[in-house]
């Protein structure tokens, strides 16, 4: 039952909310949780739930996700038959932009038509959750469904199984119906279609926001949300990147935070998430903030509510003070310098 299901991934999301972490990314490629993408954690639990076919649909700046993704071998996608697709869509109408939108599947209906999967699964790609999918399809079937709607608390979290064949019918005829995308056809009251939900129980958090981003990434360093996403029998799978260990030199500190290989650490870090390869000098201070790879914070710093992007450079002597509600966010590749306080 399990590879009855055709993995969709609708990876076109652009929301300005949090536009200073997309201006060289997509949505989906956003660094996460010391090491990972966001799109890593609805690719693995599609793959831990059996399903060896997904086609991911960008839309833009989606170099790096690519990049990321690769030819899909550390999900054990890079196969002869099924295996990892990407199908880059065209410009379209921003009134057409939801999730699942029909007009761009539209553009790739060889991709339907040819799958063998009796199933189809649609998610967006910024969802963190760890979900088996088995249940789910199980629910569908036995109460008859025609959709499937996961939701969590009673809110749709963007998740949707129907049939491959049902999917065809609705992509195929989106301009006779004037159901454009799938959520359209699930909002419909007057649908004909047996629309059921499928209440998720675990950890989730979707990423659509600068504040959402930092409030969720902070979450991680309780255990208790920890354990809820990181699961031994269901693990998130990554990018494998070979570095050497953190190396933590006389004086450093840390506390309550995740440090990532190949980090350099001489000063403070309190209840933050340092990606891989950051160096923070002596003598500076990072509270409750994000550092993504590659980073450098140079000595005599104070960081606190802040996020730094990949490769920013903090000159010495910097001072930069965010809030828990407004935290402070320097752009990929900035050099920062001088006195700041926010």
């Amino acid at each position: 039952m399990n590879k009855d299901i055709l993995g969709v991934i609708d990876a076109t999301s652009n929301n300005n909310k949090i536009e200073d972490l997309i201006i060289h990314r997509s949505m989906a490629a956003i660094p996460f949780a010391g090491r990972y993408r966001l799109i890593d954690f609805v690719l693995s639990n599609m793959v831990n739930s059996g399903i060896d076919s997904v086609a991911i649909f960008p839309i833009f700046q989606y170099r790096s996700l690519m990049d990321h993704l690769g030819s899909g071998k550390e999900w054990d996608l890079n196969r002869k038959r099924d295996g990892l697709f990407f199908f880059p869509s065209p410009s379209i109408d921003a009134k057409f932009q939801y999730l699942g939108c029909f007009k761009q599947f539209a553009n790739n209906m060889d991709y339907f038509e040819r799958s063998t999967q009796k199933y189809a699964l649609i998610t967006n790609a910024h969802t963190v959750c760890n979900i088996d999918y088995k249940p789910v399809l199980k629910r569908h079937i036995e109460a008859n469904c025609d959709i499937t709607e996961v939701r969590h608390q009673g809110k749709s979290i963007g998740m949707y199984i129907l049939e491959t064949s049902l999917l065809i019918d609705l992509i195929k005829n989106h301009e006779k119906t004037g159901h454009h995308s799938i959520l359209d056809v699930v909002r419909d009251y007057r649908t004909k279609f047996k629309i059921c939900d499928y209440e998720y129980q675990g950890y989730f958090a979707q990423i659509d926001s600068i504040q959402s981003y930092f409030t969720h990434s902070l979450e991680l360093l309780q255990p208790s949300v920890w354990k809820q996403l990181f699961l031994k029998d269901n693990p998130i799978y990554t990018k494998v990147k070979d570095e050497p260990p953190t190396r933590y030199l006389n004086g450093s500190s840390v506390k309550n935070s995740m440090i990532a290989n190949g980090c350099l650490i001489e000063g403070h870090v309190e209840n933050s998430i340092i990606f891989r390869g950051v160096k923070i000098e002596k003598n500076t201070v990072v509270k409750n903030s994000i550092i993504m790879q590659k980073s450098q914070i140079g000595s005599n710093c104070v960081l606190e509510s802040v996020i730094l992007d990949k490769d920013v450079k903090i000159k010495d002597g910097t001072t930069i003070l965010g809030e828990p509600a407004k935290p402070f966010v320097i752009r990929k590749g900035t050099i920062q310098g001088a006195l700041m306080n926010s």
